[in-house]
């Protein structure tokens, strides 16, 4: 068992560490910031707005589709996350709250008609997401944002695989479960035109094959 996860765990880091952007901090018009069950999304995009980073955050998720653990269920994440930055902190006045999303796509569509609607052009979002999310909504955005796009920073809490791993809300075979179902929408959703193309090095390619054949396909297309 031990040597098992031993070699989950050296692949599921190799996926890890491809999925984040490690994208440089900068000022932006806004923070954008995708719901998911994991509230430290929120708590992460809610220390930028307080230092600073923007003057505005969009939260943005209908109710999740998953098992709900997390206390609020019939509360969407979009407003999830609204109310964990609000006790944090962040005045409700620069919040906007997109909570009709159902899927990556219809987060950024209906994300950006929301800023249309109020009158907003930004010209660089943050966009803040599960670690392991970064890769994959950045190619959504390149794809979906309609044009003229501004410029996306990729950003999530800064934590380690294993932290992460071991201390989220889910079991820690969920999450590699979502990880590697996230790695091959990468590879395949550029060619039904969802997400623009990425490169995936040979050893990400061996270590999704792997975690496959060890079982971790629960999340597959």
């Amino acid at each position: 068992m031990i040597k098992h996860m031993e070699e989950v765990d050296v692949n599921a880091q190799t996926v890890w560490d491809f999925m984040l952007m490690h994208h440089k901090l900068e000022k932006a018009d806004a923070l954008l910031v995708f719901g998911s069950h994991d509230i430290r999304t929120a708590q992460w995009a809610s220390k930028l707005y307080l230092d600073g980073y923007a003057p505005l955050i969009v939260f943005s998720g209908k109710e999740g589709t998953g098992k709900d653990i997390s206390g609020f269920k019939g509360v969407s994440e979009a407003k999830r996350y609204a109310l964990e930055a609000i006790r944090l902190g962040v005045p409700e006045t620069a919040t906007l709250i997109e909570d009709k999303s159902t899927n990556t796509a219809e987060n950024i569509l209906f994300s950006n008609k929301l800023l249309r609607d109020c009158g907003i052009k930004p010209h660089k979002l943050i966009v803040v997401h599960k670690p392991y999310m970064e890769k994959r909504t950045f190619a959504t955005l390149m794809a979906q944002w309609s044009q003229p796009q501004p410029t996306f920073i990729m950003s999530s809490q800064p934590v380690v695989y294993s932290d992460y791993m071991n201390s989220t809300l889910y079991p820690k075979s969920s999450e590699i479960n979502i990880m590697v179902g996230d790695l091959q929408r990468i590879i395949e959703y550029p060619k039904l035109g969802y997400q623009t193309r990425q490169d995936v090095p040979t050893n990400v390619k061996t270590a999704f094959d792997k975690l496959v054949a060890l079982g971790y396909d629960k999340n597959l297309l």
